[in-house]
């Protein structure tokens, strides 16, 4: 194997990784008060989110194993409210790239799910449980809150409004 196959199949997070060490060794060469300034900055924020971060870890651990396929497919075919609820949640939680979610979705879809509901649950990933620690640092927990909220509220009247120009039944 070459040196420049050996190079690509390491994964793009490593090279970022090193870079980051490679700053901090040129920052402690060239001023060890901002390197240390800048560690210490590090660590109070690091302190700050851990709380928080293991309540993501736990909830997302939960997660992971309530909500099955079987379940989601269940809760997707029922009327009324709940389905709308169910597809919130569903977007919050879930997790990974967008495109692997596409195919779920055309399933789900050829089920029953409407337009719509498939359009809240794309709206709602935009709320990620493991960014909010960082969201709340920065913007504070009223700001995250009611953007949450009306991120929501936006979704459903996002989903009603597809459904309309779809001809979906609601």
């Amino acid at each position: 194997m070459s040196l420049k196959n050996k190079l690509s199949s390491i994964p793009g997070s490593w090279y970022f990784l090193i870079s980051v060490i490679l700053i901090y060794i040129i920052v402690f060469i060239v001023s060890r008060e901002l390197f240390f300034s800048s560690i210490h900055f590090s660590y109070d924020i690091i302190l700050k989110i851990i709380p928080i971060l293991i309540l993501v870890f736990i909830l997302l651990a939960l997660s992971d194993y309530f909500i099955t396929p079987k379940i989601v497919t269940k809760y997707l075919q029922n009327k009324g409210i709940k389905k709308w609820i169910f597809v919130i949640i569903g977007g919050i939680l879930s997790s990974g790239p967008i495109y692997m979610w596409y195919p779920l979705l055309a399933d789900l879809k050829y089920k029953g799910m409407t337009d719509g509901l498939i359009a809240c649950f794309l709206y709602n990933r935009a709320l990620k449980i493991p960014l909010l620690p960082i969201a709340i640092l920065y913007f504070g927990w009223k700001y995250m809150i009611v953007l949450s909220l009306v991120m929501i509220l936006m979704s459903v009247i996002q989903g009603i409004i597809i459904d309309k120009l779809m001809g979906e039944k609601l």
